[in-house]
């Protein structure tokens, strides 16, 4: 989980999630190790931040097509949300060190893809769909660290490690195209 150390004379750490990302402020007296160990303790909670944070940009954004400012603030609350669930699903699937660079994009016609070299590219709509599909696609593009297709065993291990997948994927089919319209230039 990516952060900033902000230090001063205060005797506490202490944590905050916003747009601008997780930011730790800290006493000067108080190490890496110790501030990283903080981080680790509290990453439920910094979660479950970010997942308001998500929510609250789908009320911010409705279901209009946005500027070109509300683009970059939603890229900017993609990339705080999303890496952390391609992680999740890397080590849950046991596929961590085969993980390369997490990238979001404002992809216009697919919502994730898996180079050969192991990096995995999302499409920062991805943040204003359910929890649930943006886990399904990162589960989806985990899988292809494995398998580079969409085979029978593709299928098996997305079901082991994301056994509602077809819910999701269903669901991002039918709503899919209104996430889409939203961005400039795609009605």
């Amino acid at each position: 989980m990516e952060y900033r150390v902000i230090r001063s004379s205060r005797k506490t750490l202490g944590m905050q999630v916003g747009p601008d990302g997780i930011t730790v402020r800290a006493p000067y007296f108080v190490t890496s190790a110790q501030i990283d160990r903080f981080v680790r303790d509290h990453a439920a909670w910094a979660e479950k931040r970010m997942e308001q944070l998500r929510r609250q940009s789908l009320s911010v954004f409705g279901a209009k097509v946005m500027t070109a400012d509300q683009l970059k603030r939603l890229t900017y609350i993609a990339k705080q949300v999303i890496p952390p669930r391609v992680e999740h699903f890397a080590r849950l699937a046991g596929a961590y060190q085969r993980l390369g660079r997490i990238t979001i994009r404002c992809q216009k016609t697919r919502w994730g893809s898996c180079t050969a070299r192991g990096d995995i590219n999302m499409n920062c709509l991805l943040a204003l769909a359910p929890k649930e599909v943006l886990d399904y696609v990162a589960a989806h593009e985990v899988c292809h660290l494995f398998e580079m297709n969409h085979s029978a065993a593709f299928y098996r291990l997305l079901g082991r490690i994301y056994p509602d997948y077809g819910k999701w994927n269903r669901w991002l089919k039918d709503n899919g195209a209104a996430l889409q319209a939203m961005v400039p230039g795609r009605r």
